[in-house]
């Protein structure tokens, strides 16, 4: 499908935060004005900020009404939006194509499309890596989508009701919940089940004994939140003791059983209802496509100007980019923080094509690290460079991170859906929250 306008052509596939930042951004300076057509694919009609998952998993967070639509958000932002899983490139053509599109019972009713680009940007982010660990796939449940967050959900609401209405005693693990991963994901997770188990516990099932619903969390490293600050690990640690959530550091699980997890250490941990959050990979179909340059776990090698190594037309940004970090052999880490950053630094990098500038090169800027505990607590580091300080980080806690830790979630959405819109809902969210459940119960 050629572009009727022949407009510079820029294809951003993925509609993640920051991919979607970037259609948003792109479409305001450029599809507004005709300067650019812009054009955004997704395999799914709606965006949820991806941080929320666990919530929504746990129930303590309705996707339903934190939802948007990618139709109004491209309506409003000036970009077109396709719906579709990219699953092949031609870079000869500089070209896409689209799988067809089928509904649930598997009839295809969106047939296979290509769609020519002048400017190409992947933004898929990352999806949940087993690293081919026996019974993983079989066995556990992951959080990489929206629908896979609903799915857990529904599935620890079943286990809690049939331990509430059966006569014979409950199996070693029935209501036993096991995380293996305590990065971010996994820490969060746990603290909202443990506020949902309660809440279940208080809304009438009461019947469930309480010393039943243990979660526990199995890392592999020595301390959970291996790749953040140690003191914003130890403060995380003694904010999840006061949970009765159990941590197990230094264990490597070895195999998922419908029992539970096998370690290397420990032998089995008894768990029915299991979560697997323990590494990343960019999408499998990245692997080599077309000819591009890949890592180990498919990321698209990328230069610092976030062109691939292979193509200057082709770019990556986020979770599912191998991007160099300056006076390190490392690359920059798959955080939320950096797919927004580079996501406003490919806003100019078009913009200076157009114009055959050179182009802006990206330097990894850490503003620190939060971890939202539910109600119980948020912990996290702010970096000194955001203080206005010249050294060192400040560890903050309490309200004050809490406050800061909502303000990120509130960037993302002016990005957009502009002042107005968030403000408002804010508003009405504050009005309304002592009117609406704590927990969504269906």
């Amino acid at each position: 499908m050629n572009n009727p306008e022949k407009l510079h052509h820029v294809i951003v596939v993925g509609g993640g935060a920051g991919g979607l930042e970037l259609a948003a951004k792109l479409g305001n300076k450029l599809g507004k004005k005709k300067k650019a057509n812009i054009t955004l694919v997704d395999c799914t009609l709606t965006h949820l900020w991806k941080p929320l998952l666990h919530e929504v998993a746990a129930g303590t967070l309705n996707s339903y009404e934190d939802e948007l639509g990618y139709l109004a958000l491209a309506h409003k932002n000036h970009f077109t939006f396709r719906l579709g899983r990219m699953d092949s490139l031609n870079r000869e053509k500089m070209e896409i194509s689209l799988a067809p599109t089928l509904d649930n019972s598997g009839k295809e009713y969106i047939p296979r499309r290509t769609f020519n680009y002048d400017t190409l940007v992947f933004a898929v982010g990352s999806q949940t890596n087993d690293f081919g660990i026996k019974g993983i796939k079989e066995h556990c449940m992951f959080l990489d989508t929206r629908t896979e967050a609903d799915t857990f959900h529904q599935h620890f609401f079943r286990n809690a009701f049939t331990a509430h209405t059966q006569t014979g005693p409950l199996r070693e693990g029935q209501l036993k919940i096991a995380i293996a991963g305590a990065g971010a994901t996994g820490i969060e997770l746990s603290a909202e089940l443990h506020e949902a188990a309660n809440q279940l516990v208080e809304f009438g099932l009461e019947g469930i004994p309480r010393d039943e619903v243990k979660i526990t969390i199995i890392e592999a490293a020595e301390r959970i939140l291996p790749a953040l600050p140690p003191d914003l690990s130890e403060k995380t640690v003694n904010a999840l003791k006061k949970i009765d959530v159990e941590l197990l550091t230094g264990h490597r699980i070895t195999e998922a059983t419908p029992e539970g997890y096998i370690t290397d250490k420990g032998g089995l941990v008894p768990s029915e209802i299991k979560v697997w959050a323990a590494g990343i990979k960019a999408p499998d179909f990245l692997k080599d496509i077309d000819g591009l340059e890949t890592n180990h776990i498919n990321q698209l090698v990328v230069n610092t100007t976030l062109q691939t190594t292979r193509d200057e037309n082709i770019f990556a940004l986020g979770d599912c980019a191998a991007c160099p970090m300056e006076g390190t052999d490392n690359t920059v880490p798959p955080r939320a923080q950096a797919a927004h950053q580079q996501a406003d630094m490919l806003v100019k990098t078009v913009r200076h094509r157009f114009n055959n500038k050179s182009l802006p090169k990206y330097h990894y800027v850490d503003y620190g690290s939060l971890i939202n505990l539910s109600r119980y607590s948020t912990v996290g580091n702010l970096m000194g460079n955001l203080l206005g300080k010249r050294a060192g980080n400040v560890m903050i806690e309490g309200i004050l991170a809490r406050f800061v830790y909502i303000s990120l979630y509130k960037m993302h959405q002016l990005a957009i859906v502009g002042f107005i819109r968030v403000t408002l809902t804010t508003i009405a969210n504050i009005l309304t929250q002592k009117t609406k459940p704590r927990m969504k119960l269906h």
